[in-house]
């Protein structure tokens, strides 16, 4: 056989297969699902593991109230206690 009919045989075989056994098509189509899928995941286990909230701040709500401060004040407060705990020197 001539080199140039080896060559179209092996090019109509290749146009001939279906687009899975490219593996290059289960690159294209495999990557994005398994990221889609990795970050349902994710999701899923961020929303059933997420911490419950705080309803009170107990000490701070209490302190706020004994010192009667107002509406924003006492807001800010948890932030403030937060802030300056972490900005004091370790002993």
């Amino acid at each position: 056989m001539h080199m140039s009919t080896l060559t179209s045989q092996r090019v109509e075989a290749a146009a001939s297969l279906p687009w899975w056994r490219y593996r290059i098509a289960w690159l294209v189509v495999g990557l994005p699902a398994s990221a889609v899928v990795a970050a349902t995941a994710s999701g899923i286990i961020a929303i059933r593991g997420a911490d419950p909230v705080v309803a009170e701040y107990g000490h701070v709500a209490r302190q706020a109230a004994a010192e009667s401060l107002s509406r924003e004040e006492a807001t800010r407060l948890p932030a403030e206690l937060a802030r300056n705990h972490a900005a004091s020197p370790r002993r």
